[in-house]
């Protein structure tokens, strides 16, 4: 079973590839929606993160205010390098638990049509994680995809669909890995500064070759 990673800097379009693989009948595990997963309501992640980071991170409802959250830990290292910390070990073990269980899925299916399209489909597993690199999760993968976008081109799309101000956005882009780093680290690129038909046309062309 062939897993790729699938990593970008922040508003480089991961939704947007990942959208696109689902559509086409792929598995993809997305870090971001696991991390959304255990901060529900009354979980155990949710009562650490208000014990380290004070009950004013939570809305009246009892659910995460990610930007009180984001306000507090973007401004301080220490307070970064804990919450990743807590988030990043129950995010690991959740994908590698998942990734056990399609591949389970997969054995017992390896009699019923796998030459054919579905079956090739179930073969490949993607993880979208926006930290694959920092966290280390590139190791458990066969190859790094890379979606790469200018930083301005980046900015403005973070500020049209986060409401955030520049300087807010600057400070996020300069906490995660640089561009030209990723960029080595990737064994395939993506480039996403053009339109919806040339990105789909780059991985239409990828997965013709798994």
């Amino acid at each position: 079973m062939k897993i790729i990673g699938l990593t970008g800097g922040i508003g480089s379009g991961k939704s947007t590839v990942t959208d696109y693989l689902i559509s086409k009948g792929f598995h993809v595990l997305d870090a971001d929606k696991v991390a959304r997963e255990i901060v529900m309501p009354g979980s155990e992640m949710l009562i650490q993160l208000s014990s380290n980071f004070g009950k004013g991170i939570l809305n009246e409802d009892g659910s995460l205010n990610r930007k009180k959250l984001g306000s507090i830990v973007f401004n301080d290292p220490e307070k970064k390098k804990k919450l990743d910390e807590l988030m990043h070990t129950r995010i690991l073990e959740i994908i590698h638990e998942r990734i056990v269980l399609l591949r389970e899925e997969y054995e017992n299916s390896a009699e019923i049509a796998i030459k054919s399209d579905e079956g090739k489909k179930r073969k490949v597993i993607f993880i979208d994680a926006p930290l694959l690199f920092e966290t280390g999760l590139d190791k458990s993968v066969s190859e790094t995809w890379v979606i790469d976008v200018d930083d301005e081109t980046r900015i403005k799309r973070i500020m049209k669909r986060d409401g955030l101000s520049r300087d807010e956005i600057v400070m996020r882009i300069n906490t995660q890995m640089t561009r030209d780093e990723k960029k080595k680290r990737a064994d395939v690129l993506l480039d996403n500064t053009g339109d919806l038909e040339k990105l789909y046309s780059q991985i239409d062309q990828l997965l013709e070759s798994i």
